[in-house]
């Protein structure tokens, strides 16, 4: 347990990748399959959840530091991470760590949320009692299920690559889709023999960078280099077809069993061995593309009904072809892949899962005329795919490229915020934001980023000096602060209190040469849905 605190400990004290490659590879190169497996479960981004009240764990630590509540409270809140607060509020314990990290996992941390409070507390205050500070905020990050570090699944892999000689993509691979952390699996993970033939299992997800509207396009090379797609808003996922079952992942690495019934029926038409990438879209009657409010009536429903069925019907708009005879067609050049694929795709004859249409354009101006219709199609813009590129895993430049359009933007008057998380859980930063409606602030959307941290302080500074009223920790604050948010899309909505729901919203800049006044209408921003 002390290794893992001490790796978590070097991972979280530099921003340099290779630093932090070192120390996953000096941690995976002596540690204990058991502990190794944990190690990977919690550094690639598992859910953890909570074992203990974090109110008790308020409680409890405030007797142990011989202190007041309501200072804890205090502490607490300004710490902002109430795993760092008992760590440095609660004394040191005066015992010798002992015990591997599975063993505290397994045995002592995972049995806590099934005992009586009064056994929940001798165990908690018992590990206190036992660990260091750096130790302690450590096991209370997996107490308290926050627990989160600076490193990317793709750095995890590339640590176990470097400490064991399996290369990366394999171990991305193994990592995908649904495990159990223990020493056999660790085991398996790093065997250069083991088969990769888990009928269910995902590939690592390939993704795409911005352009960057400073580069511009013409930055990544000529037009002719690359494939170019409709952006689609929709559910990422891979459509798998092996030992006669279909499959239905998430970007998310979700299952999507019965979620989908018409994709899955038609999926049984492919040959075993076959892996789609695309987009879960919803289609109307006349073939376009529905909004995404739409699509979101079905994403979290466990079974779909016939009248849900008959207003939402989906389809899987496949962009690539992954696996083909149960080869892994990955290395293949995109252009290849995307012929097979077409090829894939006629073969089955089924409506539910089509191949995505391709654009072809001259050059770059052209396409950017195109990009300009993007609304119209109900897309988010352009994606730009390099003829020649492989499937990568995770989002490497150059092989695929985002051209979103430019999001709506409106200039909106500030009205509650509510202190952040984290380190920034003594600032104000989080933002409701308001537009005219006559002579009424209507509030409409959110927004948490945006801002600079000089920027964060004046607003932080401001929403202290010109708070009117308080509503728990939201503070209401004299309308005086515009600023210019921006947002992917709108729709109409019942939900809230303006009437429409924004996607995405973020804010652009602080407007200082805009009075309140000088906001805009609710009228201008329902204008906008067209």
């Amino acid at each position: 347990m002390q290794r893992f605190a001490q790796l978590f400990t070097a991972l979280d004290s530099t921003t340099k990748t290779n630093e932090k490659i070192a120390a996953l590879a000096n941690y995976f190169r002596s540690a204990q399959p058991a502990d190794a497996a944990w190690a990977t479960h919690f550094l690639s981004g598992q859910k953890a959840k909570r074992l203990v009240p974090t109110k008790l764990l308020r409680l409890w630590a405030a007797e142990a530091a011989a202190i007041p509540e309501w200072l804890f409270d205090e502490c607490y809140s300004a710490v902002g991470d109430l795993a760092e607060t008992i760590s440095l509020v609660v004394p040191p314990g005066d015992c010798e760590i002992t015990g591997s990290l599975s063993d505290w996992v397994v045995n002592r941390l995972a049995p806590l949320h099934r005992l009586a409070i009064d056994s929940q507390r001798e165990s908690v205050t018992d590990i206190w009692r036992q660990t260091d500070s750096m130790t302690r905020f450590v096991v209370m990050k997996l107490v308290t299920g926050a627990f989160r570090v600076g490193v990317s699944r793709r750095l995890v892999t590339r640590g176990i690559a470097e400490a064991t000689g399996v290369p990366a993509d394999v171990l991305a691979h193994r990592l995908m889709g649904n495990w159990k952390p223990s020493a056999e699996f660790f085991t398996r993970l790093i065997d250069p023999d083991a088969s990769d033939t888990i009928a269910s299992q995902p590939y690592p997800f390939c993704l795409a960078h911005a352009i960057e509207p400073s580069a511009g396009v013409d930055s990544i090379g000529p037009a002719s280099d690359y494939v170019v797609e409709w952006k689609w808003d929709g559910i990422r996922g891979q459509v798998i077809r092996r030992n006669d079952q279909t499959f239905i992942w998430s970007r998310g690495e979700e299952l999507m069993e019965g979620r989908w019934p018409e994709i899955e029926t038609a999926a049984t038409v492919l040959d075993n061995g076959t892996v789609l990438d695309g987009e879960i879209l919803a289609i109307d009657d006349q073939g376009s593309v529905m909004t995404f409010a739409q699509l979101q009536r079905r994403i979290n429903r466990k079974s779909i009904g016939k009248k849900l069925l008959a207003e939402v019907p989906v389809v899987f708009r496949a962009f690539d072809l992954l696996e083909q005879n149960g080869n892994d067609l990955r290395a293949v050049p995109f252009h290849l892949r995307r012929a097979q694929l077409e090829q894939v795709v006629a073969a089955a004859g089924v409506s539910r899962i089509v191949a995505t249409e391709l654009l072809s354009r001259d050059d770059w101006a052209s396409y950017r005329e195109l990009r300009s219709t993007s609304r119209e199609q109900q897309s988010e813009g352009l994606m730009l795919k390099h003829r020649a590129g492989v499937y990568d895993v995770g989002r490497v430049r150059g092989t695929w490229w985002k051209w979103k359009i430019d999001p709506f933007t409106i200039d909106a008057v500030l009205i509650y915020a509510q202190a952040g998380h984290g380190k920034r859980a003594s600032l104000f930063t989080d933002y409701t934001f308001a537009l005219w409606d006559g002579a009424a602030l209507v509030p409409f959307a959110k927004a948490y980023s945006g801002l600079s941290d000089a920027e964060i302080q004046k607003v932080d500074a401001f929403v202290r000096s010109h708070t009117r009223e308080k509503f728990g920790p939201v503070r209401s604050v004299t309308p005086e602060l515009v600023m210019e948010l921006a947002f992917e899309g709108l729709q109409v909505s019942t939900r809230h209190k303006s009437g429409i729901a924004v996607r995405f919203p973020r804010i652009v800049r602080w407007r200082h040469d805009k009075r309140p006044a000088d906001a805009s209408q609710l009228s201008e921003l329902k204008a906008l849905i067209g």
